[in-house]
């Protein structure tokens, strides 16, 4: 069914109404005029725009288009903001007899995509920036991973970035959540909202050339490395289980090889030796690097060393258990770099006063090597308790400090708490 409107046009729905811009990019709102009514009329396949000129010669200004050429979503979209502009001028009483000017929106369009909560870090300092009165461009869109099934209750969840664009007031209608970026449907609607740049912050998908050829500017990829060392979907842990001292981010084109793009830019920090990997990535994340828009990041872009790349694979579920023939740093890094997820398991036994023994599987949460001598046990095979810690004993005569654990199904405690709970039973590891 059709909608019609004619409505005055006070400065608050000038701004609602212009919104249709990015929608419709050959479809230019410029009405230099001290006063104007705007007509819309809207069809499933069409909308029309009519201005008015509130002038002695009252020559009408009549610009159509039609939106068949558009994604269903767009499409949709399109009618959504013609019912809010009905909405409000139903609501308004403002008129401004005075000098009124539409111009185009003149900033610059960014697109992000990201989904876990590392991506928040660069779409709140991207928000933040965007709002400040000499910002050079504004968040047109959001890019994230479908809604799925997270946590025990296994409930629908949106991503964290949907979740915190959200409560930031962005608009639902401008978060894509497409299964595989090479969807049609959504390159057509990233298409047609024309944006200059695509910045990726930890997104998970791979980008095709159809979509990387849409930005104007290109698309950059804050990369959690040193790059090209750490190339992939883990950098930032797979580092701390190499137990590296030093990394960094950097910031690089996309390209169609696994970040193998040139780097504009980079920025180094030092690796504590007790510091997480959820912790290690949000503070990378909230490093400073350059703005592109310029165009000198294309000049100054340097081609990457493939000689030197090296790579960080997925991590999988399976690699979180832990075996105690290794050396207590080589665990100690391992713990660190797989918190958050998948964690790290290992399987102790639980003997009592009778001898009866019990299988028991921990998710260990914070360790730290033994840094005095090493700790003299009964048996090989024996964990003991040392100043609030489970100590294990370990390859080449190195022990490792248990200091939190957590039973499947119950809170993380610390050892001295999982310890007493033992009540005398002796533990040994498997």
């Amino acid at each position: 069914m059709a909608l019609s409107l004619a409505i005055n046009l006070p400065p608050p729905l000038r701004d609602n109404l212009l919104r249709l811009q990015p929608l419709a990019p050959q479809f230019q709102f410029k009405f230099p005029i001290p006063s104007a009514r705007i007509r819309c009329s809207s069809s499933f396949n069409h909308i029309s725009l009519k201005m008015v000129r509130v002038t002695p010669n009252n020559n009408p200004l009549v610009c159509h288009f039609h939106t068949a050429q558009f994604g269903g979503e767009v499409r949709r979209r399109m009618i959504r903001r013609l019912w809010c502009v009905q909405s409000q001028s139903a609501s308004s009483s403002l008129f401004s007899s005075t000098s009124t000017t539409i111009t185009n929106n003149t900033k610059k369009s960014i697109v992000l995509l990201g989904a876990p909560q590392v991506s928040t870090i660069v779409l709140d300092a991207l928000l933040t920036a965007s709002a400040l009165p000499h910002s050079s461009f504004e968040v047109a869109a959001i890019v994230t991973q479908p809604a799925a099934r997270r946590d025990r209750g296994k409930k629908l969840m949106l991503s964290p970035l949907a979740n915190y664009a959200l409560d930031r007031g962005f608009s639902s209608h401008l978060i894509f959540t497409p299964q595989r970026a090479g969807d049609d449907t959504f390159l057509s609607d990233l298409k047609a909202l024309q944006p200059q740049l695509c910045i990726t912050a930890a997104y998970g998908n791979i980008l095709p050339t159809k979509f990387l050829d849409i930005p104007s500017a290109g698309t950059v990829n804050i990369h959690p490395s040193l790059l090209p060392i750490y190339r992939g979907a883990a950098p930032v842990q797979r580092a701390l289980q190499d137990g590296v001292k030093q990394t960094g981010v950097s910031l690089a084109f996309t390209v169609r090889a696994l970040d193998a793009g040139p780097i504009i830019a980079t920025e180094t920090i030092e690796v504590d030796d007790h510091i997480k990997a959820p912790d290690l990535l949000e503070l990378l994340f909230h490093k400073e690097l350059p703005s592109i828009f310029d165009g000198s990041a294309r000049v100054k872009a340097q081609p990457q060393d493939d000689s030197k790349a090296t790579l960080a694979p997925k991590i999988g579920p399976d690699e979180s258990w832990l075996f105690f023939d290794q050396e207590a740093p080589v665990l100690h890094n391992k713990v660190r770099a797989f918190s958050g997820w998948p964690g790290t398991r290992a399987k102790i036994q639980a003997v009592d006063k009778d001898g009866q023994k019990k299988t028991l599987e921990i998710k260990i949460i914070t360790t730290r090597v033994c840094s005095h001598e090493n700790e003299h046990f009964n048996e090989a095979d024996d964990i003991a308790f040392v100043n609030g810690a489970l100590v294990f004993p370990c390859g080449r005569g190195t022990s490792l400090e248990v200091l939190e654990v957590q039973l499947p199904g119950k809170n993380v405690v610390k050892a001295a708490a999982f310890w007493n709970g033992l009540r005398g039973q002796k533990l040994k590891k498997l």
